[in-house]
């Protein structure tokens, strides 16, 4: 970690991160390898399991055949940790389905015991200093870890010894608040990881850094000019929200109000929330039904997406929710976004290039105005709408699209990244 960096007590706050130089917009604060992190299983064959490089021509694993690496210094180097997996996938076959939370707690207690020090991820902040917030936890948050502490025993057993139950709910409360999601330039799910140092800052709802992902390997960049002395924030949640959502989602995963300029002045919120112009304008309370009405259909399609519906049905209760929220919300409504948001996914996943690029042209200029300046989410539209364009032969558009993709996530990745390498030679190609 950088010397123009120190942890220190922030007011209100607890442990923090504070700048002792000034970085401009774009600089690499620091970076962090992960202390541990898992592949997730959808991205098998895709990505090395060590390294999450992505290419073709993985080597599979000759024991398990469901990991795949890069060369064999990828897999020497990985078998500590693969070998707790390898021979239960062979052993429980199609039944061997543990959560992605208990793959990465099994791979924290066995790196614990192999490597008892302070590692390269934890310059400022260890693992055991990680807050669980037990005292917090709800009896249907404590059944779920109980649930996961039951899948470890279960899937891991041959390869571990286990803390007690008491020393494992610890451990687990702290995974669920301090473990980092991977995503790739789409924003598309790739893995799990504890990546200490990155943990010690703390949220804001108008954060100065941005967090992503160098294969296994994080970094932490300025999105706002950062003068010496002040703290450093990243925001642990999506940002497109109100406030109110904002910190529900604050209070239920991490047991906190976010207390940022944004939080206090609800600045946003106006726009985010904008209602058509009728000649009867709804009744206040129409509002509020509706906006009760968007949060449990947007609660719902998480859960159906969760339990595989078909395709065709998901797509139709998107297009009924926005049929329902148009006659009060305007299109660029956070709550109208994220159904449209949901509906490109589909159309993508069913290779509907023409409906999701449809989603897409209504999404993005509303989203560049309702996220901050340089946002990952309005980047990953951005290229997402870039391909699309150049799948379907707009070449000037899609060069377009790509390139405000590339100017954001110059600030976000870096220009060195692989990500902005590659699309760079898409444009070239192209």
């Amino acid at each position: 970690v950088s010397p123009a960096l120190e942890r220190f007590q922030s007011p209100g706050k607890g442990r923090g991160l504070r700048a002792l130089r000034r970085f401009a917009v774009g600089e690499l604060l620091f970076s962090c390898p992960a202390y541990t992190c898992v592949l997730t299983v959808n991205e098998r064959g895709n990505h090395c399991e060590c390294c999450f490089a992505r290419k073709e021509g993985l080597s599979r694993c000759g024991r398990c055949k469901q990991a795949f690496y890069c060369n064999v210094e990828c897999q020497k180097q990985d078998w500590p940790l693969h070998k707790l997996e390898c021979s239960a996938m062979c052993v429980f076959g199609q039944n061997w389905n543990p959560s992605e939370t208990v793959r990465l707690t099994a791979r924290i207690i066995a790196k614990q015991k192999t490597h008892p020090g302070r590692t390269e991820s934890e310059k400022l902040l260890s693992i055991t200093e990680f807050e669980s917030h037990l005292d917090k936890l709800d009896n249907e948050k404590r059944e779920l870890i109980q649930n996961d502490i039951s899948a470890l025993h279960h899937f891991y057993s041959k390869h571990i010894e286990y803390p007690d139950n008491a020393a494992l709910v610890v451990l687990f409360g702290q995974v669920n608040c301090n473990g980092f999601t991977i995503e790739d330039e789409e924003l598309s799910h790739l893995g799990s990881a504890i990546f200490p140092d990155v943990a010690l800052m703390n949220h804001s709802c108008c954060p100065n850094v941005i967090v992503t992902y160098k294969g296994t390997v994080a970094e932490v960049r300025a999105v706002q000019e950062i003068e010496a002395g002040d703290e450093i924030f990243t925001s642990y949640i999506d940002l497109l929200y109100p406030t109110e959502d904002r910190n529900d989602r604050l209070r239920d995963s991490y047991f906190f109000t976010c207390d940022c300029r944004e939080c206090i002045t609800k600045k946003k919120d106006k726009d985010k929330l904008e209602i058509r112009k009728l000649n009867e304008p709804p009744s206040a309370e129409a509002v509020r039904d509706m906006i009760k009405y968007a949060r449990n259909v947007i609660e719902e399609f998480r859960r159906a997406k969760h339990y595989k519906y078909i395709l065709c049905e998901l797509l139709e209760v998107c297009e009924l929710s926005l049929d329902k929220m148009g006659a009060v919300f305007v299109e660029s409504n956070v709550y109208m976004l994220h159904m449209m948001y949901q509906a490109m996914g589909v159309c993508l996943y069913m290779q509907d290039w023409e409906g999701a690029l449809r989603y897409g042209q209504k999404i993005i200029k509303p989203y560049s105005k309702h996220y901050p300046l340089y946002s990952l989410n309005v980047a990953s539209m951005w290229l997402k709408l870039g391909r699309l364009y150049m799948g379907l032969e707009n070449r000037p558009a899609g060069v377009k699209a790509l390139k405000k993709a590339i100017a954001i996530m110059e600030i976000a990745h870096g220009k060195d990244h692989p990500y902005v390498i590659e699309i760079k030679k898409e444009l070239e190609a192209h």
